[in-house]
């Protein structure tokens, strides 16, 4: 389902027009989406137009899309006060105010309003999304995508978490990641580099310190501060043990090897 549904996205809708609403409804746009920007105040909806219009510009002043691209990009866009006029979007993104009693109501009355296939996600970054998707008829439709982090216009990177019911075409995320198998070496850096604009991600980092030296690093830390959360991974101890210890060693990176 996940590739039809990818392919079959033509309307996004955003619920909510503050920074991070305006936001992701102008990376939608920009990408060449049907964009319908819902909020119940007129004067909201009036400054997220100008700011996207401003933002849509200076990306264009940039060279990072063409001059052709501000008026198609604005043209896709739309605003709206009525949450009925999401009834033809194919997947709805909601960025409203972080109160669990208003976004429960939110998502029930879209279940009701929204066509039968639509995706609908929340933007939340504290409440459970499957308290949120038991509002709802549709449970296995229903994800949280977080943030797109600030600015979302800027920022690339999309945290994706499933629910209890989410099916399984949405998902995602240091040593321990690695460890589990949850991501590749590569995966973990790039998401890094990507959501938090850092030159480099850990594990490359990690790799240009030396696998020893981060060793001890967590060994005196946990020797002081106690807790789990700061025990060395055991991948890292192995890797360590191995003589793997990163690019100060003969230039041997750390390798590709999840467990043993």
């Amino acid at each position: 389902m996940a590739g039809e549904a990818a392919a079959k996205v033509q309307v996004v809708g955003v619920i909510g027009a503050g920074q991070m609403g305006s936001g992701i409804a102008q990376l939608a746009a920009v990408a060449g989406i049907d964009v319908w920007l819902q909020d119940t105040d007129r004067a909201a909806l009036d400054r997220a137009g100008d700011a996207i219009s401003d933002s849509i510009r200076r990306l264009a002043s940039k060279g990072q899309i063409p001059q052709s691209g501000i008026s198609e990009a604005l043209n896709r866009l739309r605003f709206t006060l009525e949450l009925n006029d999401l009834r033809s979007a194919d997947v709805v993104i909601e960025a409203i105010v972080e109160s669990e009693d208003a976004k429960r109501k939110l998502f029930s009355e879209l279940d009701k309003i929204t066509k039968a296939s639509c995706i609908l996600a929340s933007n939340t970054s504290s409440i459970s999304i499957t308290r949120l998707a038991s509002q709802t008829q549709r449970p296995s439709q229903v994800c949280l995508l977080h943030a797109f982090y600030e600015p979302p216009a800027i920022m690339k990177l999309v945290e994706i978490i499933r629910g209890t019911q989410t099916s399984d075409e949405v998902f995602a995320t240091a040593f321990y990641a690695l460890y589990t198998g949850i991501a590749t070496r590569e995966d973990i850096d790039m998401g890094m580099k990507l959501g938090t604009n850092q030159p480099m991600g850990p594990l490359q980092l990690a790799d240009f310190i030396g696998l020893d030296i981060c060793l001890s690093a967590m060994k005196t830390l946990h020797g002081g501060l106690g807790g789990d959360r700061y025990s060395p991974c055991p991948l890292l101890i192995h890797y360590v043990d191995a003589g793997w210890l990163g690019k100060k060693r003969e230039g041997v990176s750390i390798p590709t090897l999840t467990r043993g």
